[in-house]
């Protein structure tokens, strides 16, 4: 599994890693920490750049993960990592069921949601991404950018184009 993967919507931050890619989210998942923006933002490009290429699947890679995450935080930041609140919900790991937070979510905004077959073919981090995008307590603003990267959804024409379109008939 690729988890050192950038998306390209996520390209407006991924030069510097000043924002947490989907990348280290994941990472964040799989060994229960919670980080912060501020906290991120404490860490040199360096730490950065390690936590985002680190390895986090195999227990003993969780854990290496976890204690170097720790660690960072305390050195960096200043203060104790926190558990994650809540538990990750692992549904990414199930390509049999198109979560039906996703159909939901991509329903409420006009896009459609992806069908088995689609939902399949992501890897484990994409379909991880599309979740992520879909909670309650975010903007989810890259949830459609994600669809289109991912294959899921056509590109919607700018509004320019449509106006020259339209004056053009």
């Amino acid at each position: 599994m690729n988890d050192t993967q950038l998306f390209a919507f996520e390209n407006d931050f991924v030069v510097t890693l000043r924002c947490v890619p989907m990348a280290v989210r994941f990472k964040l998942d799989q060994c229960g920490v919670k980080l912060s923006l501020r906290q991120w933002s404490r860490f040199t490009r360096a730490d950065r750049q390690a936590l985002l290429m680190a390895p986090c699947h195999a227990p003993l890679e969780v854990e290496a993960y976890r204690a170097t995450l720790v660690s960072l935080i305390q050195v960096r930041a200043g203060e104790a990592a926190k558990p994650l609140m809540e538990a990750p919900c692992g549904q990414w790991n199930n390509a049999e069921a198109v979560p039906l937070r996703i159909i939901a979510h991509a329903r409420t905004i006009g896009v459609s949601p992806p069908d088995l077959a689609a939902w399949k073919s992501l890897s484990v981090l994409q379909r991880f991404t599309l979740l992520k995008l879909t909670r309650d307590s975010h903007d989810n603003l890259n949830f459609t950018p994600a669809m289109i990267e991912f294959g899921l959804a056509e590109p919607q024409p700018s509004a320019r184009r449509t106006q020259r379109l339209a004056a053009v008939e």
